[in-house]
């Protein structure tokens, strides 16, 4: 038996630092049985659950602790796939911190209940024992077009299953997925062990995927709805065209968006000495950027061999990435350049990178971000030595969709107008969420709007 100290975490086992720098296997390894039922004993199953208001997807968390304390993964697993599609996905990368755990009674007095942690371990061990949701036999004899299997659409997709209409995803990419396969990596979220089988268990629901298919090209939402009979279309292509700086420089070889290089290493497995797919190894790497992307791109080109350097512009504090993983960088080695901004890439004689020129900051008044804004500390300028750099700054939709769609407006930034509620958008019959709508975000977001616009679709084909 283990000792539970009911103020503290069961610690989670982790692939030792220097070990797991040198491999893509996967960091976290999880709780088991023992550590799982001793990690819920801690939960209080308060009346009025404040966790539950802290996830976008509202999984009834204690009723499926209550479960994992009392051995019963089946009953827990079938809690969670009530509100959830993707439970292994969201117990390894939801910023749990900030949501379910930053709203537990526990963290008040002590540490909040591992509620992403026991997710994964029933997601997980449902998987072991062959648990599979079951479609559902009643039909509704209406077609719903999701555009996009990333997790908007992969949790759209299957809450309409689920409530009996033929759904079909259409994905641009060889693979479904999303964001799942090609941008977050294998260390992180396992692609055969768990995004694969999470996807298996939406196709099991009765929901058909169709990839190679680019919307926009290879046919268009009014096509879908005028020629091929779908009743309604949800858009969740997420947000995959890259930002840059715009400094001198940018164009260098050796100059690369955190989305290409990590859809090289993540997709094409770029990453293995047997790939098709090329990859730059890289001696010495400047990543620049301080969300999660930055930290998934430094981390990976560490195991591809190379010195890294993160390079943000504020400070620790201010870091947008989950603390769990700046912490594992850290550990793994990767330096932190805060309070620093790039102002040029330094090229050598045949235009390949050589380094960047960088220029210290300070902290100064909050900008609309509610964030202190980093001014420019004149004389400051210095360099640092490397021969790659990766561009982690963001992303936006890229505007195929919506400049083919008749009706579909979209706002400055490019993003497709929809309501939050329910995902409904300017052109009759078409909904969107995700990063589509918002800009680039976190997947337990992109799944709450998946959930939204399905409620959205089903109240609008029932009128």
């Amino acid at each position: 038996m283990i000792e539970v100290d009911v103020l503290k975490k069961v610690p989670v086992r982790e692939q030792d630092p220097k070990e797991r720098a040198t491999n893509f296997k996967e960091v976290c390894l999880g709780y088991n049985k023992e550590e799982a039922m001793a990690e819920a004993s801690r939960c209080i199953n308060c009346k009025n659950a404040q966790c539950i208001t802290g996830c976008p997807v509202s999984i009834n968390i204690p009723a499926f602790i209550e479960q994992v304390k009392n051995d019963n993964v089946e009953a827990a697993a079938e809690i969670i796939g009530q509100a959830s599609a993707l439970p292994a996905v969201c117990g390894r990368v939801c910023p749990q911190e900030s949501q379910c755990e930053g709203k537990c009674i526990r963290g008040i007095k002590g540490e909040p209940i591992s509620i992403g942690k026991l997710e994964r371990y029933v997601a997980d061990t449902a998987r072991e024992m062959g648990i599979k949701p079951k479609a559902n036999p009643d039909k509704k004899g209406k077609k719903v077009a999701i555009i996009g299997s990333g997790p908007a659409g992969l949790t759209c997709a299957g809450d309409l299953a689920r409530l009996g209409y033929d759904v079909k995803i259409f994905e641009a990419l060889h693979e479904a997925g999303g964001v799942l396969v090609y941008g977050i990596p294998e260390f992180r979220l396992p692609k055969e062990d768990v995004v694969k089988k999470e996807i298996e268990n939406v196709k099991a629901l009765g929901v058909e995927i169709e990839t190679n298919v680019v919307i926009g090209k290879s046919t268009t939402v009014d096509e879908l709805m005028e020629s091929e009979g779908f009743d309604a279309v949800f858009i969740g292509s997420g947000a995959g065209l890259p930002k840059f700086m715009r400094i001198p420089g940018e164009q260098a070889l050796g100059v690369f968006s955190a989305n290409e290089y990590l859809t090289r290493s993540n997709l094409m497995k770029a990453f293995k000495e047997d790939s098709s797919t090329p990859i730059m190894r890289a001696k010495k790497v400047c990543v620049v950027g301080g969300g999660n992307v930055a930290m998934d791109a430094a981390r990976t080109a560490l195991r591809l061999g190379a010195d890294v350097h993160i390079v943000y512009r504020r400070s620790e504090e201010e870091l947008p990435a989950r603390v769990e993983e700046v912490h594992h960088a850290k550990e793994e080695g990767v330096i932190f350049d805060l309070l620093c901004n790039p102002v040029e890439i330094l090229e050598d004689e045949k235009g390949w990178v050589r380094g960047m020129r960088c220029i210290r900051m300070e902290l100064g008044e909050p900008d609309e971000s509610g964030r202190r804004r980093p001014v420019e500390v004149p004389g400051s300028e210095f360099e640092i030595e490397a021969d790659a750099v990766i561009m982690s700054l963001g992303t936006s939709p890229n505007p195929l969709i919506s400049s083919t769609t008749e009706g579909l407006d979209v706002n400055k930034w490019g993003c497709i107008v929809a309501k939050e509620e329910d995902g409904s958008t300017t052109k009759k019959g078409v909904f969107a969420g995700g990063d589509a709508v918002t800009g680039a975000a976190t997947v337990i977001l992109a799944m709450g709007a998946g959930k939204a616009a399905a409620k959205g679709i089903d109240e609008f084909l029932s009128k």
